[in-house]
């Protein structure tokens, strides 16, 4: 799968594409589409279902440390839910400068002060899950390749190896999309 074939598939979801579509509007910097609403896109039209079909959220990330406190990430999270709220979907909406703090507390274990967007979607537990499409140019940004997430094989990511979190993670995918391989 080239790197135009993903985009193309996941503009197939309305929704993706509407969200890349309202981005640009709150001026965000370093900003991506990423996570689920792309990989399961994927999935769900190699499983012959409609694009859509259960993506329980869409994430948006963003990169700015001029200011970590958690009311400057809502005031952004507010303003999105203006951007987004006819579209009768979850866009979550994470300042990646921020993740640090809250992160060991949340799921347990250290995690590293990211320096960009792009740090975040390397970090997913599922290797093939680390895509994200760049709000402002459109490029997709896929740092493990598009072979794994195309051919269904699950592999931890060694940028996050939690294999207790990897394990639960894939299995719930492999739950909703039978014909995925978890790598041993």
């Amino acid at each position: 799968m080239s790197a135009t074939t993903f985009v193309d598939w996941a503009m197939a979801n309305p929704m993706n594409a509407a969200i890349l579509e309202r981005l640009p509007r709150l001026g965000l910097a370093d900003c991506f589409l990423t996570a689920g609403c792309l990989f399961q896109t994927i999935w769900n039209r190699r499983s012959g279902r409609p694009a859509p079909s259960a993506i329980k959220d869409y994430d948006v990330f963003y990169f700015d440390d001029c200011d970590l406190s958690w009311e400057a990430e809502d005031a952004v999270i507010q303003r999105a839910a203006s951007v987004f709220d006819d579209l009768d979907v979850s866009v979550e909406i994470r300042n990646q400068a921020r993740v640090h703090l809250w992160y060991p507390q949340r799921f347990g274990g250290a995690y590293p002060r990211l320096h960009r967007s792009k740090d975040g979607i390397d970090r997913y537990l599922v290797a093939c899950t680390c895509v994200g499409i760049d709000a402002a140019s459109g490029d997709l940004y896929a740092p493990n390749g598009l072979e794994d997430l195309w051919d269904g094989l699950l592999r931890i990511n060694p940028m996050n190896p939690r294999p207790d979190l990897f394990r639960r993670k894939a299995e719930d995918y492999q739950a909703r999309w039978p014909w995925l391989t978890i790598a041993a």
